[in-house]
């Protein structure tokens, strides 16, 4: 399969064309109606050092449906301590400079270029990307950003600075988008991590036709910081004892 090389215009190939590496194509920018046109096409960025931009849609596709999310048992009684207070789209630029910084096992740098740190701002001020963060104090231990469209919401990275920030922000958001009547989390590739909260691989294929009908629906855009409830996950999930430690 050819990859695609991109130019000023905003435009994308099919993303059932991408290689076998699940590249769709190369260069292009963050403006933030690139990146809006991205996601909506099921494809998304992912910079490489010493390589030009590269825009992928891999098969198969990491996603969490957020009517199987599970918390193991360890979780929930965090969540009963609620050591961490939680809150929504207080402190984006915070939280995305947190999953820069933060190193990562098996990784020597970042992928969180100043070009995408600018272009996801941008993106959080015109009210589709949006951030979950974990404070211990005033301390921000933890967090995580994303994109909203439709009722999809595409997960970008997380960090944590203290036991658990990440994963109680992470439930938090899962247990507000279930209630809000999202679809799914795309984690875009797999992890560990997020396996442990029930994510799978799909095909392709499947994921693009779910795409489309998560998309049906309006954008929850601008801020949730008003509207995002902190309690949530420990309501729905800290008192079930069925789960596996």
């Amino acid at each position: 399969m050819p990859v695609f090389l991109l130019g000023d215009d905003i435009a994308f190939p099919p993303a059932e064309l991408a290689n076998r590496d699940g590249v769709v194509a190369v260069g292009g920018d963050f403006r933030p109606e690139r990146l809006l046109l991205a996601y909506r096409s099921g494809i998304f960025p992912w910079p490489v050092e010493g390589m030009p931009l590269l825009w992928f849609s891999p098969d198969p596709r990491f996603v969490l449906d957020l009517r199987e999310v599970h918390l193991h048992r360890s979780l929930r009684k965090t969540l009963r301590r609620s050591p961490y207070r939680v809150t929504a789209d207080t402190a984006f630029d915070d939280v995305l400079a947190g999953c820069a910084d933060t190193p990562r096992p098996g990784q020597t740098g970042t992928w969180i270029t100043d070009e995408l740190f600018e272009g996801y701002s941008r993106l959080h001020r015109l009210g589709y990307a949006h951030s979950v963060e974990a404070w211990r104090g005033d301390e921000l231990v933890g967090g995580l950003y994303g994109v909203a469209l439709g009722r999809a919401f595409f997960g970008e990275s997380m960090f944590a600075h203290a036991t658990d920030a990440s994963k109680v922000a992470f439930a938090t958001l899962c247990a507000n988008l279930r209630a809000w009547g999202f679809h799914f989390v795309d984690c875009q590739v797999h992890t560990e991590h997020l396996e442990r909260f029930g994510a799978k691989e799909i095909p392709r294929r499947a994921f693009l036709r779910r795409l489309l009908e998560a998309l049906e629906a309006p954008t929850r855009s601008g801020k949730w910081e008003l509207t995002l409830d902190p309690e949530a996950a420990s309501r729905a999930w800290a008192a079930r004892d069925d789960e596996p430690r």
